[in-house]
């Protein structure tokens, strides 16, 4: 790649004149030096030289261009190696006028360990244990669904390895016919290693192989009189038909993904299921930041490469729109897979009822969020009354203090905004040095480490200070600011 940036006194003309027709990704900024939008071109000469027409461009684009103060460029090889450059560069700048994603967290994973005795558990990050991973799932409440069924179907044990190597006597789930207690020997390598073998079945969508499978192994062991063995058979055999009626796509066998984005009001949401050999894991919600007048195709073209530039790619994606460069991102999302990648938009029969369903389920998202936020604008226009406030607060901020008997003392501080709980914003503040059991040193502590930082790193202060305490902890709060230099916050 090579750089291409502009001068100090920006000149469109002399600029456009000298820019290459090359792909690449080209950066606007602001006068204050910030990113205000980041894009990519096959040709960006051609795509750059387009926001420079007199006439004709979208209320939003001549906003941005209102706003412009130089562009810079980065030339890259390929349309391909641009399109991976342009998400890796909205993710570090979170441009005011590109869709942005704000998902960063990791997803988790049900892990199969190895060994003679195989341990099932949730599973986050790198994953470099020795065994078996199955997933993503869209949450953690999705394994821990899925975890306690596999447990009272195939009593697998879930314990940690060094609490398994230190029985000796079964724990209080071989009680609850949870786990058959290989820890102590209760059951047989053969007959675990069996169950292990029924579990990686169900987790690779071949619940039918399996119910017919432990068909035959209930009828064998009815034949042979076991009929104890035989009724354990016919309970796991009822609990997968439960399962195939509730989680199984008709049809598939494979891996897909549903994504479907509607925008409304103001706002986008994304809704994806997650479908796995055949298994309907879940689904998530994503409200994506977005510039007013975005449309559906151009949201989903942002969220497709943002998220999956980020994370595990299924083979196939049905989509309920055309985005604009789906070839370009099956093509890059390919080479990232290392297969084919397919995306779908139009579909028929159980697909399409599938991606009516995700569609559906985002509308209702959608307005359900800005019901929600409109309700919040109303309370926070009531709560500026009752305060007597020029204007209606953008953040507030709450502090408690707990103990146990004066003994782990902790702070947590939660955060609200004009759109609700902010809970990527929360924070929970271990005290440490303070007699025990003295609140008003807990607290001083608290917000002192609280604002100090955020006075360090230039970041938001709240409007309003929330303290759940009597005068005592409120006086604290105001020492605290008053030492910090921190003005116009209202504490309550």
């Amino acid at each position: 790649m090579t750089d291409n940036v502009t001068a100090a006194a920006f000149d469109a003309k002399s600029f456009l004149a000298n820019l290459t027709s090359r792909p690449g990704v080209y950066r606007m900024f602001g006068a204050g030096d910030e990113v205000l939008y980041v894009g990519k071109a096959r040709n960006l000469k051609r795509r750059v030289a387009s926001y420079f027409r007199a006439s004709g461009l979208a209320p939003k684009t001549a906003a941005l261009m209102r706003q412009t103060a130089r562009v810079e460029v980065t030339v890259t090889h390929t349309e391909a190696e641009a399109l991976i450059l342009e998400a890796n560069l909205i993710k570090a700048h979170r441009p005011r006028y590109n869709v942005l994603l704000r998902d960063d967290k990791s997803y988790p994973w049900i892990y199969l360990s190895d060994g003679d005795y195989p341990r099932l558990a949730l599973h986050r990050g790198a994953r470099r244990g020795k065994g078996r991973y199955f997933g993503p799932y869209p949450n953690a409440g999705a394994v821990r669904d899925s975890l306690h069924l596999l447990q009272k179907v195939f009593r697998v044990r879930q314990c940690e390895d060094s609490f398994f190597r230190n029985r000796s006597r079964p724990c209080l789930q071989y009680q609850i016919k949870r786990c058959t207690a290989p820890c102590v020997g209760l059951v047989s390598p053969a007959q675990y290693a069996e169950d292990v073998q029924h579990t990686v079945m169900f987790l690779e969508g071949k619940s039918s192989e399996l119910t017919d499978r432990l068909v035959e192994r209930m009828e064998q062991a009815a034949q042979a009189l076991d009929y104890e063995q035989a009724a354990l058979y016919r309970d796991q055999i009822a609990s997968l038909r439960r399962v195939q009626e509730r989680q199984y796509v008709s049809g598939e066998s494979g891996d897909l993904d549903i994504v479907a984005a509607v925008v409304s009001g103001g706002a986008a949401c994304v809704q994806v299921f997650f479908v796995r050999r055949g298994r309907n894991l879940g689904n998530k919600v994503f409200f994506p930041r977005m510039p007013a007048g975005s449309s559906p195709e151009e949201v989903l073209s942002a969220f497709l490469a943002q998220y999956y530039l980020a994370h595990e790619v299924p083979a196939r994606i049905l989509v309920n729109c055309q985005p604009p460069d789906q070839e370009l991102l099956s093509q890059v999302l390919s080479e990232r897979a290392g297969r084919r990648v397919t995306l779908s938009h139009r579909l028929r029969g159980e697909r399409l009822r599938w991606l009516r369903m995700g569609v559906a389920n985002a509308e209702q998202a959608l307005a359900a969020r800005l019901s929600g936020q409109a309700g919040m604008q109303r309370r926070l226009a009531d709560l500026q009354k009752v305060l007597r406030l020029d204007e209606a607060p953008s953040r507030m901020e709450c502090f408690d203090i707990s103990h146990t008997r004066g003994e782990g003392t902790v702070a947590s501080c939660v955060v609200f905004d004009a759109d609700g709980a902010r809970k990527q914003d929360y924070r929970r503040f271990s005290i440490a040095g303070i007699t025990p059991g003295d609140d008003y040193a807990a607290m001083a502590q608290a917000l002192e480490r609280r604002y100090a930082r955020l006075k360090r790193e230039s970041a938001v202060m709240p409007d309003l200070l929330f303290i759940d305490g009597g005068k005592g902890q409120v006086t604290q709060a105001l020492k605290v600011l008053d030492e910090l230099q921190v003005d116009d916050v209202l504490v309550v």
